[in-house]
């Protein structure tokens, strides 16, 4: 599977856990068997307006975060066009889910989706687009930006109840009938992450059946890197998601 990256991210660029040292180098050595590194490129300021405000670009720029923020963006737009004729993974960092128009939290700085589907939409490559967000925390700068779009749809699963939890999956990649998917891909609901709840084989049985709903829509799936913090666990994790994908 092809997957965007940038040496860039392995920079720690703040102090916060998604920049912790480490993070992607566990990533890269457990997938490089089955990954063929693709490198990321900036997203277009002009790709960015499209999703953030002027006055958030500019705070972004004076914290000094844009160059990385605008390449993990870039690394999304890449997925997303990618994604509409093979499966596709961005590993990207800083996360995007939690950043809206005007602000953000939780790690994020600019909405990696939304500035990716935003991006496909204007290009005229998509009419319709869902997000399935499967991090432990609630996507809502997903929400915030897409959420009153009428050609994307935004599921965050919320549930305590690991059966539950693909349960939701399977109904909603049953149901949905799009052009494209896009996986917010969270791995922090990792038994051994901070949620506790999926297992590593979990991730597999979400990218399959993420997969087998794009072969039916006749459109494309692609997922970008959001949570995960376990370094021991997360390289597997995101593999198993990617081969989940390919299956």
């Amino acid at each position: 599977m092809k997957v965007f990256f940038h040496d860039d991210f392995y920079q720690v660029y703040t102090s916060d856990p998604a920049s912790a040292s480490g993070r992607m180098e566990a990533v890269v050595e457990a997938i490089k068997p089955s990954a063929e590194f693709v490198t990321a490129v900036p997203a277009l300021e002009d790709d960015i307006r499209l999703v953030h405000t002027e006055d958030h670009i500019h705070y972004v720029r004076g914290q000094g975060l844009y160059d990385i923020s605008a390449l993990a963006a870039g690394g999304a737009v890449q997925a997303a066009e990618l994604g509409l004729k093979e499966s596709c993974f961005a590993l990207i960092r800083p996360p995007g889910h939690h950043a809206s128009s005007n602000s953000c939290w939780g790690f994020c700085y600019f909405n990696n989706m939304a500035i990716a589907l935003e991006s496909l939409k204007r290009r005229g490559m998509i009419t319709s687009a869902y997000v399935l967000d499967i991090d432990l925390h609630y996507g809502d700068g997903n929400v915030n930006i897409l959420g009153d779009k009428d050609y994307a749809t935004v599921y965050n699963i919320e549930t305590s109840q690991r059966g539950a939890f693909i349960d939701q999956v399977t109904q909603e990649m049953e149901t949905c009938m799009v052009d494209i998917i896009g996986i917010s891909a969270g791995f922090d609901n990792h038994i051994e992450d901070w949620g506790g709840l999926l297992l590593t084989e979990d991730y597999f049985d979400i990218g399959r059946k993420v997969s087998a709903a794009a072969i039916r829509c006749e459109g494309g799936c692609f997922a970008i890197l959001e949570g995960g913090y376990n370094h021991d666990v997360l390289g597997q994790n995101v593999l198993a998601l990617m081969d989940g994908m390919s299956s």
